[in-house]
């Protein structure tokens, strides 16, 4: 009795560090999501308005999470969940996105894939009903990189992209925003301040994913600024700037003051000092985004995952709608500075 009574322990023993050994070695998978950082401070929003954004994110972190759970490829979930995010008038992107100094809507959009480092990006498209959807086929199908304005939709006419009349970008909102800025404008104009305003909610939408395979993906998608001018293009889809992801390091997509993010290749930065310097995620987009992208003079944050699921969600400004989900960590939704 007494030597089976061993045989069993002994069995139980063997039988718990096997199963601890493939719970450690159990790879972490997950997504993080924003949806624009910039002055965004409490009391700014109603109740039924933050409810109304948390609901939204909510929404699209379930859809690329769901993807992820069942195998599904990060590029899969990241584009799901942008098509979720443009499709809603709260943000700056797709339906949501802001005006141009002419009344008009120019869109931008990248996607890239850390396995492969091949990528697509689209700028100043204006009836690309989802731009994220292009500059994946960008990626894809074509020989390129970067499509921009009537080529790019040319392009997305051939694969079979939706196109829109771009009244379908119109909110009232937004439009509410553009007159706001041009007051400014003239206001300051006449007293000899920079001619250019800029709406300091910066609404652009990202998605960084890792899946089941190890694989990671960054997906960024924006209106840009209101009362932009001379056909201006901002960080989003410069590869590096507001949108990186390498299967060596992370997933990055960016939303706040583009020209700087670009002057500082932001994105790719945060990846070279976790390759070159061997620092965490955190303490990466932290050097980047409290330091450099601060003492430059720039505002806006960072979403990214590494690849063992690490997670960060830095910014500089005093709110950003973020939120994330993996499986190691319950979902989770914020849109002020904590």
């Amino acid at each position: 009795m007494a030597g089976k009574l061993r045989y069993l322990f002994i069995s139980l023993f063997f039988l718990s560090a096997i199963i601890a050994q493939e719970t450690s070695q159990k790879k972490v998978y997950g997504l993080v999501v924003h949806g624009g950082a910039g002055t965004l401070t409490k009391g700014a929003f109603t109740a039924e308005e933050e409810k109304a954004y948390e609901d939204k994110l909510s929404e699209a972190i379930d859809s690329g999470y769901k993807i992820l759970e069942s195998g599904g490829k990060a590029i899969d979930a990241v584009q799901a969940v942008i098509i979720i995010l443009e499709d809603s008038p709260l943000f700056n992107a797709g339906k949501g996105a802001v005006f141009t100094s002419k009344g008009t809507n120019e869109l931008d959009a990248a996607i890239m894939d850390g396995h492969t480092l091949n990528a697509g990006t689209i700028a100043r498209v204006t009836r690309v009903k989802n731009p994220i959807i292009l500059a994946r086929k960008v990626m894809e199908v074509s020989p390129h990189v970067m499509l921009v304005g009537d080529g790019a939709e040319e392009f997305a006419k051939e694969v079979d992209v939706e196109l829109v009349n771009p009244e379908y970008f119109r909110t009232e909102k937004r439009w509410e925003s553009l007159q706001k800025a041009q007051e400014k404008e003239n206001l300051k104009s006449e007293v000899g301040i920079t001619p250019l305003t800029y709406d300091l909610k910066f609404g652009t939408v990202g998605c960084v994913a890792l899946d089941k395979e190890g694989d990671l993906v960054a997906g960024t998608s924006t209106g840009g600024m209101t009362n932009k001018k001379y056909g201006r293009v901002g960080d989003v889809p410069i590869i590096g700037a507001g949108t990186y992801a390498n299967n060596s390091s992370c997933a990055i997509s960016a939303t706040g003051w583009g020209e700087y993010f670009i002057r500082l290749t932001v994105a790719k930065d945060i990846s070279a000092l976790m390759e070159y310097k061997n620092m965490s995620i955190e303490d990466a987009s932290n050097t980047v985004i409290h330091e450099k992208l601060q003492n430059l003079g720039g505002s806006g944050g960072v979403i990214g995952i590494d690849k063992s699921g690490n997670i960060t969600m830095t910014f500089n400004t005093s709110g950003m709608f973020r939120g994330y989900k993996t499986s190691d960590k319950e979902k989770f939704l914020a849109i002020y500075g904590e």
